[in-house]
């Protein structure tokens, strides 16, 4: 994606609070990244390797990746790999993935493959404990799949352990609320790639709006559509940081862009520093 339509990468630094973080991770710093789309389209060399960059001069902790890595064809997902085993982080990469990731048959297992073989473990309904027992993460299937089953996975865990939870799309924070999750990290929006200034996301806008216009209309309008509309049911969580009920949530405008492009949505690496 050319840069006048994707904008340049921006670096959002973000401190999230966590009831019961042990001392010893206080202050710990984790880079989220998401919806790379790397596909030789959505997203440019450049901005993939600036990223790569950015995150080796932050040192971080740990680097999770939350989805859409490639969009539709599993091919170039094995070039990617070779570029994401030069991300750097104290405790290693991980990654949850996305629809795209899941789009057709085989595509889940290959990009599944190809990161594991640059040991970038992958989660899909599955726990992993970098940073140690005392706060796991959380890595759920993609919420469109059948598979979307947070039960069996949440249930085991001690509701006194705080926890990470990597889930691609940030609807999925509504179904999450029976669990405690004391940060879901979440991208699938791209922001709603262009933003009203002072009124937010566009998408959301639209969807606010959408009521007051007539049936005939709508699919005039951009999305105000009911395609729009099953993309992402919450578009008010379309970016940044939020509160479901007992829950937060942070959401990643991710890398990778579609057209007609971005407009006061850039491209986005997310620095995220715990403490208790």
């Amino acid at each position: 994606m050319h840069w006048l339509l994707s904008g340049p990468l921006t670096v959002e630094q973000v401190t999230i609070r966590i009831t019961g973080l042990p001392t010893s991770l206080n202050g710990v710093k984790l880079v989220q990244l998401s919806d790379l789309h790397f596909d030789g389209v959505r997203l440019s060399e450049q901005m993939l390797a600036k990223a790569i960059a950015l995150n080796n001069e932050i040192q971080p902790d740990l680097v999770v990746l939350t989805g859409d890595l490639i969009t539709d064809d599993p091919s170039p997902v094995h070039e990617l790999a070779r570029q994401l085993k030069h991300l750097q982080s104290g405790f290693g990469v991980y990654a949850a993935l996305g629809n795209h990731d899941n789009s057709r048959q085989g595509t889940r297992a290959a990009v599944t493959a190809a990161l594991e073989q640059v040991d970038i473990p992958v989660l899909w309904n599955q726990i992993a404990y970098p940073l140690g027992k005392e706060l796991p993460l959380v890595g759920l299937a993609d919420f469109w799949s059948r598979e979307f089953k947070p039960a069996p996975v949440m249930d085991p865990l001690d509701p006194m352990t705080p926890r990470i939870v990597l889930s691609h799309n940030p609807d999925s924070a509504a179904k999450l609320q029976p669990w405690r999750v004391d940060l879901q990290l979440s991208g699938h929006t791209h922001g709603g790639q262009v933003v009203i200034p002072g009124l937010g996301a566009f998408p959301a806008v639209a969807q606010r709006i959408r009521p007051f216009v007539p049936k005939a209309m709508r699919k005039h309008v951009p999305y105000m559509s009911e395609e729009c509309a099953k993309v992402v049911w919450h578009w008010e969580w379309a970016m940044g940081l939020h509160q479901v009920g007992n829950n937060q949530l942070y959401v990643n405008r991710g890398l990778g862009t579609y057209l007609p492009g971005r407009i006061f949505c850039p491209p986005e690496l997310t620095v995220i520093t715990l403490e208790g």
